[in-house]
């Protein structure tokens, strides 16, 4: 089954799976690689006891080609472990790279892009840390046994200064964990919320500028640099104290294996040989452990990473549907719609119903904060509603696979946004371009021109931050995005906000052409010149319809501000919803 078809939970254990399963076979490889280390200090004992006393090249010969070949296949091995790795990290990008980003998405339609940025940095940092030297640390100590117990065949004093030794550094990294972490976790916390702010704050650059807010931007930006160096400082300083504490600990141990394994040889309990091979052997016993103390940075890191794509996944459970619907064309039936944001108590579209059928055109006005744009939203599935549902043709918006639904539907938001690329892949929607869809789209939206006239024409690269393009241009390329591929569902959102009188005939001209070709239209706009091209209006007004009907009937009594003039008697009755979706409904 593919990852993005998983539900969250699933596909959590079965990572979790596989991640235990590559640390099994890679611990299983460290048992090897911790068996070859030991032909270091076993040769040099064995060269100090037996060579220099037998003074033997043949035996020297053979201690050597044993030695050498058991390195070499030590080398293999460690290559092998580290590939594990490295398939490991490569598994975890390719099986949550695209859940997490649908998640992201979808969290940032009701908290902004932050969460978005902050789960592929996520992302990244584990993928890095997976394939890093770290996470190999813990396997090693795993096996430090082997060589404490090669220490205690040398001597059991020897045995027992490792012993001494292994408990000492297992005290500091406890010791490491208590003063660390919960600082550590806060400074990252901080980090992130400073990162995400400032992108935030970016993304309105020219604004910036314009008003002079970069000071008090600044301002505000190093009030939370600070809190989040302050907790860092002190995570670092308690951090590299205890590594040094560390690394003397370290170097006393050595002296102690030293000193002890002279007095048991001025006893002559033990040979010359095994003094160095000790030393080596406590080396190697303690290396894991130092490891780990100089790396649970990175290990909390990692771990705090971990636990908000996790976090994400889970409470971003998807309930759209995953196989694609095939083209269709039908009547768009909105049947008592209720819709408040999360964590509100306000409502905003308050049981709105209506029908449209193909090639109809309907107008939305009303005031500011009559829920317009929150309408237009739930028309495209962006939002779910609390209560009712719309459906197009008899399936429901909302839970439209994704990809199929994308064909049917055109949208033009209020706000225009470019992404990053070129304008006919923008046109196409970043998918495989088709030239004579894109012109297609271009023309009826009465940019094709204006497009020739940029300096690569089609190919011309333009990005969200891009001033290159006024805003009624951007405007248009959007209208052409929208108009690709002839959707069969188009809703515009304030479509003329910045279009002058030719870029607002070009828009008349392409919702004509639109409607001609069987698409339904939904139109918001407060100018009255463009709604002279709508069939139906419909008036909301603190989230309710206060109006539905033909143009004719309502066009004359809409004031400036939105509202309808009439007397309530004189008003059509409510358009109720299909039986036959209310039986999809239920």
């Amino acid at each position: 089954m593919k990852a993005k078809t998983m539900a969250p939970d699933v596909l959590i254990r079965g990572l979790q799976r596989s991640f235990a399963g590559g640390l099994a076979y890679a611990g299983f490889l460290s048992l090897f690689v911790n068996l070859l280390l030991l032909i270091v200090p076993l040769f040099m004992m064995q060269v100090q006891d037996r060579v220099v006393v037998s003074r033997s090249y043949d035996t020297l010969t053979m201690l050597l080609v044993i030695a050498v070949i058991g390195l070499v296949l030590y080398g293999v091995i460690e290559f092998i472990r580290s590939l594990t790795f490295q398939t490991m990290a490569s598994i975890f990008a390719r099986q949550l790279n695209l859940p997490a980003l649908q998640a992201a998405v979808s969290a940032s339609l009701e908290h902004g892009s932050g969460q978005a940025t902050q789960a592929i940095r996520d992302l990244n940092d584990i993928r890095y840390f997976i394939a890093s030297s770290a996470i190999a640390t813990p396997l090693e100590a795993a096996w430090s046994p082997i060589f404490l117990a090669v220490l205690f065949a040398l001597h059991p004093v020897y045995g027992l200064v490792g012993i001494v030794s292994l408990v000492i550094l297992l005290v500091l990294g406890v010791l490491s964990d208590v003063l660390t972490r919960r600082v550590l976790k806060e400074a990252n916390a901080e980090g992130v919320a400073s990162i995400n702010d400032v992108g935030a704050s970016l993304r309105h650059a020219e604004t910036i500028e314009a008003m002079g807010m970069l000071p008090a931007l600044a301002t505000r930006w190093r009030s939370q640099q600070l809190a989040m160096i302050e907790h860092l400082d002190i995570g670092t300083r308690r951090g590299k104290f205890i590594a040094a504490l560390t690394r003397s600990s370290r170097m006393t141990m050595q002296l102690a294996i030293y000193a002890t394994g002279a007095v048991l040889i001025i006893r002559n309990e033990v040979t010359a040989g095994t003094l160095m091979a000790a030393s080596i052997l406590l080396g190697r016993l303690l290396a894991p452990f130092d490891s780990m103390i100089a790396d649970w940075r990175q290990w909390v890191l990692a771990a705090t990473a971990w636990n908000r794509v996790k976090e994400l996944l889970q409470s971003r459970t998807s309930q759209r549907q995953t196989v694609p619907t095939p083209p269709t064309q039908g009547e768009l039936v909105v049947d008592r719609v209720v819709f408040a944001p999360a964590g509100s108590e306000q409502t905003v579209i308050k049981s709105v119903s209506f029908t449209l059928q193909p090639g109809e055109v309907l107008g939305i006005v009303g005031p500011s904060g009559a829920g317009k744009s929150t309408l237009a939203r739930l028309m495209v599935g962006v939002l779910k509603p609390n209560v009712g549902g719309i459906y197009l043709d008899g399936h429901n918006v909302y839970l439209w696979e994704r990809g199929s639904f994308g064909a049917m539907v055109g949208y033009l938001p209020q706000s225009v946004s470019l992404l990053n690329g070129t304008i006919a892949e923008n046109i196409a929607r970043l998918r495989k371009p088709d030239p004579h869809a894109i012109l297609e789209a271009a023309r009826i939206a009465g940019v094709h021109e204006l497009i020739g006239r940029l300096p690569l024409g089609y190919d011309t690269h333009v990005n969200d931050g891009d001033f290159k393009l006024s805003g009624g241009q951007r405007q248009r390329i959007g209208l052409a995005r929208a108009l690709y591929g002839m959707p069969r569902l188009i809703v515009l959102d304030e479509p003329n906000a910045n279009l002058d009188a030719e870029g607002e005939q070009s828009l008349i001209r392409a919702i004509t052409a639109a409607r001609e070709a069987g698409a339904i239209v939904m139109l918001i706009a407060h100018r009255p010149s463009v709604m002279q091209v709508v069939d139906k209006i419909l008036v909301l007004r603190e989230g309710r319809v206060q109006q539905f009907g033909p143009r004719s009937a309502i066009a004359g009594m809409i004031t400036p501000g939105g509202l309808v003039e009439m007397d309530p008697a004189a008003r059509p009755p409510a358009p109720a919803a299909s039986s036959a979706i209310r039986e999809v409904t239920a």
